[in-house]
C-alpha cells in the first residue's frame, strides 16, 4: 500500500512563510551550496521536511523555520561552505538582509583596499628611509663616563690603552724631552719609561704607542736620529713596570695583534707602506697582502674582532685619507668611509661599530666619528674647540682613551747673522687677530692667515697696523698665500663648500677673482717669475702633479708628470723645485726647468713637515727646515756646491710649522705652534 502525500500550500496560512520545494531552492535561500545544506540537515537539525511517496528524494522547507533555526544557532555567515569535515561551530545561514549587508561591505572593501595598500607602501617606504638614514642610530658614547687622566703642564699625546683596560701609555714632554709614560688607571702615579733614551718618538701620522697582548710591554715607534731610509724605523718595547727598552719588531712602522694574540698584521715604511700578515713575528719572506699606489700611504692597521677583515687608513698625507678594509688573504680593498680628509686612529667597539678621528669638509677638527661598517653612514660625535689627536680602545671596546689638544699658533720674528751663535732671540709679532699662521714676507709688509670659528681670512701687517684683505664664509686657506715677485699681487688656495679655488688679488685686497675652479688643488701655490701664471699641485687620478694656471683665464696645463707638490721658483725663472712623495717619514726634493726638463740638485731628503722651501736672492741658495718631525731648525743649502749651514738654534719646545725669509737672508718670520694637550678616558656602559 502506498502512502499518499498530503498537499501543502506554497504560501502557508499559518505563518510558516514561503515554502521551498527542493534542495536547490533551500540552498539558494540560505546562500549556500546543496552539499552544505544537506550536511546541516543531517548534523545540525536544519528543519527540512520530506514527502512520503515514490520519489524518496522530494523535500520542502518553510522560510520562517529556516530563519528561526539560523537565529538559534547564531552562526557566522560563510563558515563551512563546501567543507566535508565536521564543524564544532558551523556557520549560520545568512538572511536576505545579511546577504545585502555582505554585498554592501564588499563594495566598501573595494574602496578601502587601495587605501590600505597605499598605507602599506608608505609604511614600507618609511621603514627603508629610517634604515638608510639610521633614524634610530644611537651615539655609542652617549652614556660614557668621562675621566681626565693627565692634568699637568706640557703636551700629552699618542695615548694607548692596554687590552685589559688597566694601563694607559702616552707621550709627554713633562721632563723636558718627549718620553714614553705609563700610568695604572686609578693609581694617580705616572712613570717615565724611556727617560730620554729614545731620540725621536713623535709621528702624528701613525699609531706610535701600543701594548703587547699580555700588557707586559709598552711598544713605541722610533726613528734613529739622522736616519735617511725606511730601515731606520722600528718598533721598540719597554717593560710596563719599568726596565731597559729593546727592539720589538725591526723595520716595522705599525702593527696590530689579533684579539687572541695569534696573528700579527704590520706594515713597513717602504713605498706604499706594504701591509703583511704573519703568525706572531715579522718574517722577511712574507709577501704583502696590499701595497698602496705610488705616493699614497697605508697606516693604522686594525684586526676585526672575528679576524674576518683588516681595517686600515689609506690615502695622501696629511688630509686626503679614508678607512678601507681587506681580508687577511689579500685581494681588492673595500672602502668604508668617504671623508677624503684627515682620518686616523680607527678602533672597533664591536664587529660593526667603528670609531675614528676625522676632519670636517671645511678642514676643522679632527673630531670623534662613528660609523656602522655595514650601513656606512658617518656620525660626528663631538664638537667644541678641542681637536682630537689620538684614539685607542681596550680589547672589549668598553674603555676608550683619547688625547685632545687646544693648539695656539703665533708669529715670531728674528734676525739672522753669519753664525747660529749670533742669532738674536725670536720676538713675538703683535697681531690684531688672536691667531696667525702661514706668514709670507712682501716688500715692506707681512701677510698671514687668521682663523675665526669655521672661517679663515688673509691679513696684511704694515707700518704697525693690520688690515683684513680677504675672508670667506666657511673658507679654509691652505698652503699659505704666494706673493708675486714685484709684490703687487697675491695668489692663494681656498677650500670652500666642497670645492678648491685658486684666487688672485692685488696686494691691497682689491679685485679678488677666481682664476681656476676646475682643479682639486693641493699644497701651496707659487708665482712664476714672469707673473703670467701660477704653479700649483692638483690631484690627478689620485696622485698630485704640478700644473701651470694662467692668470688670464686660459685652461690649466699639466707641468710635471711625476708626484710633485709645493713648488718654489728660482728668482731667474730657469727652474722650479718641488717635493716628492713621502717614503716612511721622509721625502726627496727635486727640480725641473721651465721647459719641463730635469734640473740637477744636490741630493736632498727632508723630514715630514718641512715641505715649504724658499730661495734667497739670486737663486743660488735654498732655505729649508731640517730636523725631527716636531722640532726643526732653518738651514741654508748652496745649490751649486751642496754646502749646508744652520741658520737657527731654537729651543726644543719651539715647534716651527711654517716660515718665510727676506730676500737678503737677514730676517725670518716663523709660525710657532704650542699645544695644551691632555689624555682622557671614556668608560662605556656594558651592553
Amino acid at each position: 500500500m502506498s502512502v499518499e502525500a498530503t498537499s501543502s500550500p506554497r504560501i502557508g496560512a499559518d505563518g510558516q512563510g514561503r515554502r521551498l520545494e527542493s534542495w536547490k531552492e533551500i540552498a539558494a535561500y540560505l546562500g549556500r551550496d546543496v552539499t552544505s545544506v544537506r550536511r546541516w540537515e543531517k548534523r545540525e537539525g536544519l528543519p527540512v521536511h520530506r514527502l512520503y511517496h515514490s520519489k524518496l528524494g522530494s523535500v520542502y522547507a518553510h522560510t520562517t523555520e529556516l530563519d528561526a533555526w539560523a537565529q538559534s544557532r547564531n552562526l557566522r555567515a560563510g563558515q563551512d561552505n563546501g567543507s566535508n569535515a565536521a564543524s564544532p561551530n558551523p556557520a549560520a545561514p545568512p538572511s536576505r538582509s545579511a546577504i545585502s549587508t555582505s554585498l554592501t561591505d564588499l563594495t566598501k572593501w573595494k574602496l578601502v583596499l587601495p587605501l590600505v595598500a597605499a598605507g602599506l607602501a608608505l609604511a614600507i617606504g618609511a621603514s627603508v628611509w629610517f634604515q638608510r638614514t639610521e633614524y634610530f642610530w644611537r651615539n655609542p658614547i652617549a652614556d660614557a663616563r668621562f675621566q681626565t687622566v693627565t692634568e699637568f703642564d706640557g703636551v700629552e699625546q699618542a695615548a694607548a690603552v692596554s687590552r685589559d683596560g688597566h694601563f694607559v701609555a702616552f707621550l709627554s714632554d713633562r721632563d723636558g724631552q718627549m718620553d714614553v709614560w705609563v700610568t695604572q688607571i686609578g693609581s694617580g702615579q705616572f712613570h717615565n719609561l724611556t727617560r730620554g733614551s729614545a731620540p725621536e718618538l713623535v709621528n702624528p701620522s701613525i699609531r706610535t704607542l701600543g701594548f703587547s697582548p699580555d700588557s707586559s710591554f709598552v711598544t713605541f715607534w722610533v726613528r734613529k736620529q739622522g736616519g735617511s731610509s725606511g730601515g731606520d724605523i722600528s718598533i721598540w718595547a719597554v717593560p710596563t713596570l719599568g726596565g731597559q727598552p729593546r727592539p720589538y719588531l725591526e723595520g716595522v712602522a705599525e702593527f696590530d695583534w689579533s684579539r687572541d694574540g695569534s696573528r700579527l698584521v704590520y706594515h713597513t715604511p717602504g713605498p706604499g707602506d706594504p701591509l703583511l700578515v704573519s703568525d706572531g713575528s715579522r718574517r722577511s719572506e712574507e709577501r704583502p697582502i696590499f701595497t698602496a699606489p705610488a705616493g699614497l700611504h697605508c697606516h693604522f692597521p686594525l684586526w676585526a674582532p672575528d679576524t674576518a677583515f683588516i681595517y686600515f687608513v689609506q690615502g695622501s698625507l696629511p688630509d686626503k685619507l679614508d678607512i678601507w678594509r681587506i681580508t687577511p688573504a689579500g685581494g681588492t680593498p673595500e672602502r668604508i668611509t668617504s671623508h677624503h680628509g684627515r682620518v686616523s686612529h680607527p678602533v672597533l667597539l664591536d664587529r660593526r661599530t667603528l670609531m675614528y678621528l676625522a676632519s670636517d669638509p671645511d678642514g676643522s677638527g679632527p673630531w670623534l666619528y662613528s660609523v656602522d661598517v655595514e650601513r656606512r653612514i658617518p656620525h660626528r660625535l663631538t664638537s667644541g674647540l678641542d681637536r682630537y689627536t689620538s684614539l685607542a680602545a681596550s680589547a672589549d671596546g668598553r674603555r676608550l682613551v683619547v688625547a685632545f689638544a687646544s693648539p695656539k699658533r703665533t708669529l715670531w720674528r728674528l734676525r739672522i747673522a753669519d753664525s747660529p751663535a749670533e742669532v738674536s732671540p725670536a720676538a713675538r709679532i703683535p697681531l690684531t687677530t688672536s691667531t696667525g699662521f702661514s706668514p709670507r714676507l712682501g716688500p715692506n709688509y707681512l701677510l698671514y692667515v687668521s682663523a675665526t670659528g669655521t672661517s679663515e681670512s688673509i691679513w696684511k701687517a704694515a707700518n704697525g697696523t693690520s688690515t683684513e684683505l680677504w675672508s670667506g664664509q666657511g673658507a679654509r686657506v691652505f698652503g699659505g698665500p704666494a706673493i708675486s715677485r714685484d709684490g703687487k699681487y697675491v695668489a692663494f688656495s681656498v677650500r670652500q663648500r666642497g670645492q678648491t679655488l685658486l684666487y688672485v688679488m692685488q696686494a691691497d685686497g682689491t679685485n679678488a677673482r677666481i682664476v681656476t675652479d676646475s682643479l682639486d688643488l693641493q699644497g701651496a701655490p707659487a708665482w712664476a717669475p714672469d707673473g703670467q701664471s701660477i704653479t700649483s699641485a692638483a690631484d690627478d687620478h689620485g696622485v698630485p702633479h704640478l700644473f701651470r694656471v694662467p692668470v688670464d683665464g686660459r685652461s690649466p696645463a699639466l707641468f710635471v708628470q711625476e708626484y710633485s707638490v709645493d713648488p718654489a721658483w728660482a728668482p731667474n725663472g730657469r727652474f722650479v723645485v718641488y717635493s716628492g712623495p713621502d717614503i716612511g717619514t721622509r721625502f726627496s726634493v727635486k727640480a725641473i726647468t721651465a721647459e719641463a726638463a730635469p734640473h740637477p740638485l744636490p741630493a736632498l731628503t727632508l723630514t715630514r713637515g718641512a715641505r715649504h722651501l724658499a730661495f734667497l736672492s739670486g737663486g743660488r741658495a735654498l732655505v729649508l727646515l731640517r730636523g725631527e718631525i716636531q722640532h726643526k731648525n732653518l738651514w741654508v743649502i748652496d745649490l751649486e756646491t751642496g754646502a749646508e749651514r744652520q741658520l737657527t738654534n731654537l729651543t726644543p719646545d719651539f715647534d716651527i710649522r711654517d716660515f718665510d725669509i727676506s730676500p737678503d737672508g737677514r730676517e725670518v718670520v716663523l709660525e710657532r705652534v704650542q699645544e695644551r694637550a691632555d689624555v682622557a678616558l671614556l668608560d662605556l656602559p656594558r651592553p
